[in-house]
Order: C-alpha cells, then sequence, then structure tokens
C-alpha cells in the first residue's frame, strides 16, 4: 500500500512552496514538533499572496491537528504530508507510520512532496524468493510487495526411464541420475547469483520452494544452495503443479501465513474472499462508488478493495483511514485486476456483516 500512497504524492505539484512534508524519527517529542509548527504558522502569515498564505497556513494547521492528537512518536518514527490546490481546494493528509526507522528530523514545504525518504524504505527492504523445482524445469522469482517479477526460467531435456533391463538399464540410469544432478547444480548457481545479492544487501528475507513429487526434497537436500540461503528456507516445503508465472502464483496462493506480510499474497487472499461473497450472494458485499462510501462511512465496511488505476486512490485511502479499515491496493500484476477493474469499477468492499435494507 505504500507504494501506491507514494505513486499519488508524487502526482502533487504546486506553483508555489506550499505542500508539507514532515518526517519525524522515534525520540522526538510531539512537543517540540508542535512548537515548531506553531512557529512557521507565525511566519506564514507574512507571505504577501494571499493564495499561497492560505494554502501553507491550511497545511500547518492540518499538521499540527493531526499530531496534537499522538501522545508519543511510534518506535518507526511518524510521516506526514498536507497540501492543497489553492485553485480548486483540492486537498491531500496522509500520516503513516513508515516500516523503517525515520533517521532525521525533516520538515519542509515545496512545491512538491519529499516522498524520496519513503522511496528508499520501499525499494525492495523486504523480497521473499521463489523457487519452483523439478527434474527437468525450474522457476525463479521474487516477491517484492505487491509485485511479482519470474527472474528466470530454466529448462533441461531429461530422458525418462530405460525399460531394457539389466546392466543396460543401471548405466542408463546412471546417465540419468547424472543429468538431474548437473540440472540442479545449474538451477542452483543461477538460485545463488540472484538472491545471495539481495540477502547480502539484507532485503531477502525467506525463500519459498515449491514444486510437484519428490524432487524439491531432493533439491534441498542437496549442496545446490548457498548455505546462507538454506538458513532462510520456509519449513513448510509446497506441492505445486505447474512452472512460470502460473506456477509462482500457485505458490504464493499455497503459502498462506508465510507470507502473510507481503501485499501481493494479501490481496490475493482478500480477493478470494470477495469473489467467494460474490458467488454465494450472501449479502457481505458492496461495489459501485455510491455504495460503498455509504457502508464506509457508516461504519459497515471491513475491508476496501480499489484498483490502483483508479485516480482517486488518495482520497479512499484518507477515508478508510479514518475509519480504521482494511485497505487492499489491487495490482495491475494480480491475474484477476483487469476483471476486477472493468467489472467493479475498481473499487469494492467486504461487509462485517450483512445488512438487511
Amino acid at each position: 500500500m505504500l507504494r501506491e500512497i507514494i505513486k499519488e504524492l508524487k502526482k502533487w505539484r504546486a506553483h508555489a512552496t506550499i505542500l508539507l512534508s514532515l518526517y519525524i524519527p522515534p525520540g522526538r517529542p510531539i512537543s517540540d514538533v508542535l512548537a515548531l509548527l506553531r512557529q512557521e504558522s507565525a511566519v506564514a502569515e507574512n507571505i504577501k499572496l494571499k493564495k499561497t498564505r492560505n494554502a501553507v497556513t491550511w497545511a500547518l494547521s492540518v499538521a499540527y491537528d493531526r499530531l496534537s492528537k499522538i501522545p508519543k512518536v511510534p518506535d518507526n518514527g511518524l510521516v506526514l504530508f498536507a497540501g492543497m490546490n489553492p485553485d480548486t481546494y483540492e486537498s491531500t493528509v496522509i500520516m503513516l507510520v513508515p516500516p523503517e526507522k525515520v533517521q532525521v528530523f525533516f520538515y519542509r514545504t515545496d512545491k512538491y512532496f519529499h516522498t524520496e525518504f519513503l522511496e528508499d524504505m520501499v525499494t525492495e527492504s523486504n523480497i521473499a524468493g521463489l523457487l519452483i523445482i523439478e527434474r527437468d524445469a525450474a522457476t525463479i522469482g521474487l516477491l517484492k510487495g505487491n509485485r511479482l517479477e519470474v527472474v528466470e526460467e530454466l529448462e533441461a531435456y531429461i530422458p525418462g526411464k530405460h525399460h531394457k533391463g539389466g546392466q543396460s538399464q543401471r548405466r542408463f540410469d546412471r546417465i540419468i541420475e547424472q543429468m538431474v544432478e548437473d540440472f540442479y547444480k545449474k538451477v542452483g548457481e543461477h538460485a545463488n547469483n540472484i538472491f545471495l545479492p539481495l540477502y547480502e544487501q539484507g532485503k531477502l528475507k525467506t525463500l519459498i520452494i515449491g514444486g510437484p513429487g519428490y524432487a524439491k526434497q531432493d533439491f534441498i537436500q542437496g549442496n545446490y544452495l548457498d548455505y546462507r540461503l538454506k538458513q532462510i528456507i520456509a519449513p513448510e516445503i509446497i506441492d505445486v503443479s505447474y512452472q512460470g508465472e502460473v506456477g509462482l502464483r500457485e505458490l504464493i496462493s499455497k503459502a498462506g501465513d508465510l507470507l502473510k506480510e507481503y501485499e501481493y499474497a494479501d490481496s490475493m487472499k482478500q480477493l478470494e474472499e470477495f469473489k467467494y461473497h460474490l458467488a454465494k450472494d450472501d449479502g457481505l458485499i458492496v461495489y459501485g462508488d455510491e455504495e460503498v462510501k455509504l457502508a464506509l462511512e457508516q461504519g459497515l465496511l471491513k475491508t476496501l478493495l480499489i484498483g490502483e488505476t483508479r485516480e482517486d486512490v488518495n482520497q479512499w485511502l484518507e477515508l478508510a483511514s479514518q475509519k480504521g479499515v482494511k485497505t487492499v491496493i489491487i495490482s495491475d500484476d494480480l491475474p484477476e485486476s483487469d476483471w476486477f477493474n472493468k467489472t467493479f469499477n475498481g473499487i469494492a468492499g467486504i461487509l462485517k456483516f450483512k445488512v438487511e435494507y
């Protein structure tokens, strides 16, 4: 979701320095920040151009109001953005706890929002490695937040079993096993080359391995992967029927709690729940802008699903945040995102309970 928030913030541009960006590191007293905002508000009153003055004082006022309700800066710090278009009066206010600790105090009003510090946190800081392996095929992928990337697909020609019997069969079986061994080594080399740099940078957190049959166990038990990667292999080895992107999606779907912190996996799960209620017609879903907004305002919504390509994503995120509603961004990378966007205009919700009208 953070990636989508950044994307929306980067769309904002102003003709004057009226867009407020504020980064507060952990341990910084809220009272100090409020004192700074009061001081800046007093300075802003001297801005000659009325539109600019009103936009800056509005942003400072909103920031002050939001922060005055926070007793203490969270362990990772706080980030706040506030801005208003003085011509259209369109506005945005976003306050969030970042995924990593804010390192420095930063305050600025500018012609754009300073999202660069957040972008550094989002750039692949929590990656899951994905590997599907069988005797003659493999797929290597990466799960980055709400993005699935197929990095490489490998294939080898491994003959079937020999049926002549006797010494000839044993010799042929040894040749086949050596071919399989060579393929596993090749897969291991490619996986090490892809995963190790990310592990050494502290970005690769887990490695999920799956595949059909016993090949996956044979691969894990062999010395094909670097010992450091072996240490982060997920405890559950998953049965997967396919290779390629379809296989990686199956792997993610079956991984369950192993990938619960990853947006892509959570989005798949929430979309499946939405489809389940849709098929049952049990009255536990809502769709359409007006219907979803009404459910949101009435406190009926459990989960908000919104397509990332909608132009008003930011406004919906803000509404959901105010109501404490879980928001799921339906990434274009999801296989059913096109269906969701076209059928439901990219907006839907799952209700807490069935509502009788």
